[in-house]
C-alpha cells in the first residue's frame, strides 16, 4: 500500500491516544462536565454513554475544539490542545445530521476537505476513490445526497471524515436518525470499518445496546460525571453503582439488609427471607442495593421452594417478544422483578396469576457498594 492510500490498522503507527485531565465545562451556573479524568487508547473504539444532558456531547465538542473548557486539558498524542484551534487538530467529526452539501455530489462532498488542503488532483481522486470503496459507495460517486438513503448518507459522511486521515474520529450519535433495522446493520459495518482502518473512534450515544455491541470500552456518564469505565462485559456483569446497573441493560434492583459475609459470600435479608450473594461488595453492611439481571432469574413451579435462594411469588403479567417471554413477578415481600424465559420451543407458558418459585442463583446476585432504591423506569 503506497503513501497515498488509506492505511489499515496493520499499516498505521499507534496514534490517537487521548488524555483528558480535570476537564470541566460550565455554562453560567450549570456544570455540564465536572472535573473529568479519562484516557482513551490508540486505535480504541470508545463510547461515551449516558442519558440526555449528562455531558457526553460536551466532552466530544471540547476534544474537537468546538467548545473551550472552563478548566482542564485535552492531550492528543502528547500535545496539549488547549490553544490549538479546531481546524488544526488532527481529529474529525461525524454528526447525527451528516451535514452533507446538497449542491455537491458524493465525490464533491468527500473531496471537499482535500480541496481546501490543496491536495494535487491525481492524489485527490485516488484518495476519494479509496475512501468511497472503503464505505462501499465506489459506484455512487456522481449521485447527490438527496438521491441517497439515510444509511448511504451516513457512509458519505464517514468517507469525508476518513479521507483526511485523522488520528481520531469523533462520532456524535451518527446512527440516531436511522430506523432500528438499518441502525443494527450499520453498527456492524461501523465496527468492522474501525477495525480495518485502526483509527481511534470516540462514539457518543444514549443507546445501551449500541454501546455494548460496538465498543472496546465504555464510559457511563451521569450529571456531568463518569460513573464507571470498563469493557462492555465488565460494565454489564460488574456494575459499580445502581445507576450503571439500571442504565446499562434491563436490571432488577432491590433494597436489602446485609447481615454479614463469610467465605461463601454475603448474607442478605429481604423481608422474612435470607439470600446468599456471591458477587459484589463483600464489605457492605446494613441497607444496600442488589442487582439481578432478568436472564439470570429462574422461574420454577411453586412447590419447588426448597433450596437456596428461592422465594415465593406470583406471575403478574407476561410479554411474548419472540426470542423470550418476559415475565413480571411479584415476590411475597412485595418487590416486583422481571424474568426473561428463553424461547426454547418447550418453555413453560407462565399464565397471569400463577404462583411460582423464583430462584435467584447466588452467583447472579451482585451487592452494590452504594445504597440506593430502585430507579423507576418511564
Amino acid at each position: 500500500m503506497d503513501g497515498g492510500q488509506l492505511a489499515t490498522r496493520a499499516d498505521r503507527a499507534p496514534v490517537g491516544e487521548i488524555r483528558v485531565v480535570g476537564l470541566t465545562k460550565r455554562f453560567d451556573e450549570i456544570v455540564a462536565v465536572a472535573d473529568i479524568d479519562l484516557e482513551i487508547r490508540p486505535g480504541e473504539f470508545f463510547a461515551l454513554l449516558g442519558p440526555s444532558g449528562c455531558g457526553k456531547t460536551t466532552i466530544l465538542r471540547m476534544i474537537a475544539g468546538f467548545e473551550e473548557p472552563t478548566a482542564g486539558t485535552v492531550v492528543l498524542d502528547g500535545e496539549d490542545l488547549s490553544r490549538v484551534p479546531a481546524h488544526r487538530r488532527n481529529v474529525n467529526t461525524v454528526f447525527q445530521s451528516y451535514a452533507l452539501f446538497p449542491h455537491l455530489d458524493v465525490f464533491g462532498n468527500v473531496a471537499f476537505g482535500l480541496r481546501r488542503q490543496k491536495v494535487p488532483r491525481a492524489e485527490l481522486r485516488r484518495r476519494v476513490g479509496e475512501a468511497l470503496d472503503l464505505v462501499q459507495l465506489g459506484d455512487q460517486s456522481r449521485r447527490r445526497p438527496m438521491q441517497l438513503s439515510g444509511g448511504q448518507q451516513q457512509r458519505v459522511a464517514l468517507a469525508r471524515a476518513l479521507v483526511l486521515r485523522p488520528a481520531v474520529l469523533l462520532l456524535d450519535e451518527p446512527l440516531g436518525a436511522l430506523d432500528a433495522k438499518l441502525r443494527k446493520q450499520l453498527q456492524v459495518e461501523l465496527k468492522a470499518l474501525q477495525e480495518q482502518v485502526g483509527i481511534t473512534f470516540v462514539f457518543v450515544t444514549h443507546d445501551q445496546e449500541e454501546a455494548l455491541s460496538m465498543s472496546d470500552r465504555i464510559a457511563v456518564m451521569q450529571a456531568g460525571r463518569i460513573e464507571q469505565v470498563g469493557t462492555p462485559r465488565a460494565l454489564y456483569e460488574e456494575p459499580a453503582t445502581p445507576f450503571v446497573a439500571d442504565f446499562l441493560g434491563v436490571s432488577n434492583l432491590m433494597t436489602v439488609e446485609v447481615e454479614g459475609s463469610d467465605s461463601a459470600g454475603s448474607w442478605l435479608r429481604i423481608g422474612e427471607f435470607r439470600l446468599l450473594a456471591r458477587e459484589g461488595d463483600r464489605l457492605a453492611r446494613g441497607v444496600a442495593t442488589i442487582v439481578v439481571r432478568p436472564e439470570r432469574i429462574v422461574l420454577e413451579p411453586y412447590y419447588a421452594l426448597e433450596g437456596e435462594n428461592r422465594l415465593p411469588a406470583m406471575v403478574e403479567r407476561t410479554m411474548y417478544v419472540g426470542s423470550a417471554v418476559h415475565a413480571i413477578v411479584r415476590l411475597a415481600t412485595g418487590a416486583t422483578l422481571q424474568a426473561s424465559v428463553p424461547n426454547t420451543g418447550d418453555a413453560v407458558n407462565w399464565q397471569q396469576g400463577t404462583p411460582v418459585s423464583v430462584h435467584l442463583p447466588a452467583d447472579a446476585i451482585r451487592v452494590l457498594a452504594v445504597a440506593s432504591p430502585p430507579t423507576p423506569r418511564s
